[in-house]
């Protein structure tokens, strides 16, 4: 195993399961000491001691700016700084933009995109005095519309354009910033969404490679590890994602509708009527009975 993060301080959110967890497992044995944020303490408490003395935890929101701001801090001071960020926490919804609920759109914009938003904004200072380097966990979907998928895709559509911004504020600092590009990863945002809604694997099916397939969260996680080492501007998972980034302007464009429209029309219906008879539009997280966005001890 390499050690190319020895004595690297990183802080990652959404850090107590998927995508987040196996980035700090792999970057601990690659030497870095790594600080977990989110909202389930039990599993961050247990992850942390399965890490060992390398790791530490903190449990807050990204949609509460003090907390938040707190933990970071924390982190900094428990760490000797911060020189890294994997801006991951995020969850999805349930639901066409005509039959999603308020509440739930706007929740998810609050944590993929907001949650990113304080995340950059008060690891900031931290990251001025390492000149580090933060990754924003977008997605394949920042580039192309997929019907049922509106507040995930706005949300990560505009996470891009707030890291591709902030990315030009910061570096004069010496401060640098990437962005993360999965596809369909193997984690219970994915799964979960197949359990809820049959008629979603059957989507994903349809759709042309690499949105017919799903790649493995170590995979995931061993291609963030490499961007974070090689201070990367772009991550693509897999990597053939990078197609979707240089097209997007033709899959949205006049000549793709005639293909948009019947996918739509043909996946719209029956992932409606299995939203309504599933009684909510958000993800519950696994073996807690509560949404993802609302998974905290009282």
């Amino acid at each position: 195993m390499k050690r190319d993060l020895l004595g690297r301080k990183l802080v990652v959110t959404g850090a107590a399961r998927g995508i987040g967890e196996k980035v700090a497992r792999l970057a601990i044995a690659r030497g870095a000491q790594v600080t977990l944020i989110g909202l389930e303490p039990d599993r961050l408490r247990d992850l942390a001691r399965d890490l060992g003395p390398a790791a530490s935890w903190r449990e807050a929101d990204v949609r509460d700016g003090t907390v938040l701001r707190s933990a970071i801090d924390e982190a900094a001071g428990v760490m000797g700084g911060i020189d890294l960020v994997v801006a991951n926490a995020g969850v999805v919804a349930y639901g066409t933009v005509r039959q999603t609920d308020e509440a739930s759109f706007e929740r998810v914009l609050d944590i993929n995109l907001n949650g990113v938003f304080r995340t950059l904004k008060y690891v900031t200072p931290h990251l001025e005095r390492s000149r580090g380097h933060v990754l924003v966990v977008a997605s394949a979907l920042s580039f192309m519309p997929l019907a049922a998928m509106a507040s995930y895709g706005a949300s990560k559509a505009a996470a891009e354009l707030l890291a591709l911004t902030y990315r030009q504020e910061v570096a004069h600092l010496g401060v640098t910033v990437g962005l993360v590009h999965p596809s369909w990863i193997d984690t219970d945002l994915v799964r979960g969404a197949e359990v809820d809604l049959p008629s979603f694997q059957g989507l994903r099916n349809r759709l042309p490679y690499p949105g017919n397939v799903t790649t493995s969260a170590d995979r995931a996680a061993a291609a963030i590890v490499d961007g974070l080492v090689r201070r990367r501007s772009r991550v693509y998972v897999p990597r053939a994602v990078v197609v979707a980034n240089w097209a997007k302007a033709a899959l949205n464009s006049p000549l793709a509708w005639p293909w948009a429209r019947r996918f739509a029309a043909r996946a719209v219906p029956s992932l409606e009527r299995e939203v309504t008879a599933l009684g909510r539009h958000d993800q519950l997280t696994p073996g807690t009975g509560t949404s993802a966005a609302e998974t905290k001890s009282p």
